[in-house]
């Protein structure tokens, strides 16, 4: 049987959606349930550990949207079957934006 896991958003998610259009919200939501909740440490095309520590200590990355353009990056926690969701970003080219700001991989 596969482990549920509880998703945890950090409190500055609330701050990185405020630089993304409302109408993408549910988007959001949805894949995050659908690709975290069962097996979130499965690699999949567009679900990978990251090569380092990524931005915020994330472990893994998710892209999803039109063009893959939204990346959520988390770490989970197995002791207490828990993902934690620690930025949500759009991929502008090359550039990661998170809450209105460019960051480094």
């Amino acid at each position: 049987m596969k482990h549920r896991f509880d998703i945890i958003y950090a409190p500055q998610i609330k701050q990185h959606l405020k630089t993304i259009q409302r109408k993408y919200y549910s988007l959001i939501r949805k894949t995050i349930e659908e690709q975290l909740q069962s097996e979130p440490d499965t690699e999949t095309t567009n679900r990978k550990p990251m090569k380092y520590p990524g931005v915020y200590d994330a472990e893994w990355e998710i892209r999803f949207g039109p063009d893959n353009r939204f990346r959520v990056l988390y770490e989970i926690n197995r002791e207490y079957n828990e993902v934690h969701i620690l930025a949500i970003g759009m991929k502008q080219r090359n550039q990661l934006i998170i809450a209105g700001k460019e960051v480094r991989q």
